[in-house]
């Protein structure tokens, strides 16, 4: 279980910003074997009655209730191979399992004839069973990730270690002005010789006043004790996420779940 005295390096940067975000109101918890993890979850809160688990598409020891695939935009399943040629853990048809298939980091202004056109190539796929939804993102305002932090300003260095940023620059560069992007791979562990980079790239701008902007799933990283001797020297702002439905399809995705699991609970209880 996540609590105060653990950080990233103990529990991982995702699972760590989650607890930060959100740890006073659900439960957070790490476990390498899911089956085992679960009853122990379940020993230690009885009172929890939902568990959402992360990148389990292809975990079958543990049967969902639900089953959620997300596929992005830039990169959906059906223009991927599997691995060693492309990025899929299993081929394209395993989508049938799936009880809803979500088109993450779409656009603002998606094209109804592009979404049905996606709609088409993941049915191939899919079959006709499952609920098929698209979701964009939407950033937040910056806010400061150590207090001595001045206002945000309007030229950022931009540091990220995430899966894919290609939305993330797009949309800082409509807010801002991006003069660098220091990119490294998803779940990157910083260590000094990053913060000495990222250190001789603001002084590089040092001219424009430049401000760092990063992701909250970076920012936990950054927070760690061995690095604040370099960032007490950098103003660094965090940049907020979430996924956005259109009303519609969030109620959609709502009402298809309640239904799934309610069915499901019901016949394992008749």
């Amino acid at each position: 279980m996540a609590h105060g005295d653990l950080s990233a390096r103990d529990i991982g940067d995702e699972p760590f910003q989650i607890f930060k975000k959100f740890g006073q109101e659900v439960t957070v918890a790490v476990g390498e074997e899911r089956i085992l993890a679960i009853p122990q979850i379940l020993a230690d809160r009885p009172a929890i009655n939902l568990i959402l688990l992360d990148d389990a598409f292809q975990h079958r020891y543990v049967k969902g209730d639900l089953n959620i695939l997300l596929t992005t935009y830039q990169k959906p399943f059906f223009n991927d191979q599997v691995l060693p040629m492309g990025t899929l853990r299993e081929h394209p048809n395993g989508a049938k399992r799936a009880d809803v298939i979500v088109v993450t980091k779409c656009p603002d202004a998606m094209d109804p004839e592009v979404k049905e056109e996606y709609k088409r190539k993941i049915r191939i796929y899919s079959g006709s069973d499952n609920l098929i939804l698209f979701a964009g993102l939407k950033y937040g305002l910056p806010y400061p990730v150590f207090k001595q932090d001045p206002s945000m300003g309007s030229k950022v260095i931009l540091l990220s270690g995430i899966a894919d940023n290609h939305v993330l620059i797009e949309s800082v560069k409509k807010d801002y002005f991006l003069l660098e992007v220091l990119e490294y791979p998803d779940h990157h562990k910083y260590q000094e010789k990053d913060l000495v980079h990222l250190l001789s790239v603001v002084k590089k701008h040092k001219d424009k006043f430049p401000v760092v902007l990063t992701t909250e799933k970076d920012a936990v990283k950054l927070k760690d004790d061995k690095f604040l001797k370099y960032l007490n020297e950098i103003p660094i702002f965090a940049l907020p996420v979430e996924i956005c439905f259109n009303p519609t399809e969030g109620e959609a995705l709502l009402d298809i779940a309640t239904q799934i699991i309610w069915k499901k609970n019901y016949a394992r209880e008749s």
